[in-house]
């Protein structure tokens, strides 16, 4: 793939400092969704930087909802449950997020949507929306399952649906076509997922029922908008909480970081490994636990990431692998197939930049085993379009021997724009 930038890490002797991170991506996606079908304005503090966030907001825009952006701070003008006509198809860019969850919302309209995404995104599964949605009674074109999408859109019916695959964005994507849908509509999911879509209905008003791995909503109800900062993203503050997990004098503050249960998985693994991290003040916002994080380095030891673990920590488990080399017992991932249709093969990149630095790697159909104890050198390593793999070999190359490029980089920008340059500004040489 050609790729348009390309970053050099060198080694690092520790990280230090403090990071503010910038808005939550799960929460800016869905707040400015709800936002725009809630009745009067929102503001939403701390939105987040990242491209794929901002292809929601372009989405929105072009279907007719007016929103202002002045640095961080996103205002939102909600047009109620009705939406405009679009005039140009609605450009998810890079975010599969936008397209599985927006199309709940789209398949309530009055209209015919176009969504197109760019190559990745081309490539990637929509079947788990086209299928139920259909079953409510949108209308759903599609290649072979994947995008571009044409929805025609309907008045919903009420579906109970058992989610065959856990994905906390089927769920939301459901859970919105829910809010226009004739009757209760039920979802039940295999593994309990992110629950961010659950919390922001509720932050926007919405009435519903939750119950194990069962949650219900209400067709026909109102949204109201919010004013909401958002609180900083964890899946960002993995890479500088990976970085920190590499050296044993690492001391690190992140203030304001979401902490919501579903997600803070992550920190009990880090802390089973021996991070060291304390939470120094815990708040709820708009029901989402919010907090504030004290981290010290030491050695860490190994883990074993499947079921429930694998589900939770998706969109974390390419930077513990990149790092599980440097652990004492290594990092073994299983029952994360997932993984293999994200913005890349995850496995595949994982495995391969991990070999290219000279790490011993069993690549599974479902995940990795990674041995412990090894000694990885710099080399030249592809993001392969995948803001994910570029970030999570950025921290791997702090402890490597010699200087890392990773080609590529750009993708970064996905998910946070900022990031080299705040790794950089937190680490010592």
């Amino acid at each position: 793939m050609k790729t348009g930038s390309q970053v050099i890490i060198r080694p690092a002797r520790n990280v230090r400092g403090s990071v503010q991170l910038p808005g939550d991506k799960s929460v800016s996606h869905r707040y400015a969704m709800l936002a725009g079908i809630a009745e009067g304005p929102s503001r939403l503090e701390n939105y987040s930087t990242g491209a794929d966030c901002a292809s929601t907001l372009g989405c929105m825009r072009a279907l007719g909802v007016t929103w202002e952006r002045k640095e961080n701070v996103v205002e939102v003008q909600g047009r109620d449950l009705a939406l405009a006509v679009p005039n140009i198809p609605l450009d998810c860019g890079n975010s599969g997020s936008t397209m599985r969850m927006l199309s709940g919302i789209v398949a309530a309209q009055k209209f015919t949507s176009e969504m197109t995404g760019d190559e990745s995104l081309s490539r990637r599964p929509m079947e788990r929306v086209i299928r139920p949605l259909s079953a409510m009674g949108a209308q759903i074109a599609s290649r072979e399952g994947k995008p571009p999408l044409r929805i025609t859109g309907a008045h919903l019916k009420a579906i109970d649906y058992k989610m065959p695959v856990a994905s906390a964005q089927v769920k939301s994507c459901l859970l919105f076509a829910g809010l226009f849908a004739e009757g209760e509509t039920r979802v039940e999911e295999p593994l309990r997922t992110r629950d961010h879509g659950e919390v922001a209905l509720q932050a926007f008003g919405a009435q519903l029922e939750r119950k194990g791995n069962e949650v219900r909503i209400r067709g026909g109800q109102r949204l109201r908008g919010i004013g909401a900062r958002i609180p900083g993203d964890l899946s960002s503050a993995a890479f500088f909480l990976c970085a920190a997990a590499l050296f044993p004098d690492s001391q690190l503050t992140i203030p304001n970081l979401l902490m919501n249960p579903n997600r803070a998985r992550l920190l009990d693994i880090l802390m089973q490994m021996g991070l060291r991290i304390s939470v120094t003040q815990l708040d709820e916002i708009h029901g989402e636990l919010v907090g504030s994080l004290q981290i010290d380095g030491a050695r860490l030891k190994g883990a074993t990431l499947a079921g429930a673990d694998s589900a939770a920590l998706i969109d974390e488990i390419p930077v513990l692998a990149a790092i599980a080399p440097y652990t004492e017992q290594g990092i073994e991932v299983r029952d994360a197939r997932e993984l293999r249709v994200k913005e890349s093969d995850r496995i595949a990149a994982v495995a391969t930049n991990l070999r290219l630095m000279g790490a011993q790697v069993e690549e599974r159909d479902d995940g990795l085993r990674i041995p412990g104890g090894q000694t990885l050198r710099g080399a030249e390593l592809d993001s392969f379009g995948d803001h994910r793999i570029a970030m999570a070999f950025a921290v791997a190359a702090l402890r490597a021997q010699g200087e890392t490029l990773i080609r590529g980089s750009e993708a970064a920008a996905i998910s946070y724009p900022a990031f080299f340059s705040t790794l950089e500004d937190m680490t010592e040489r």
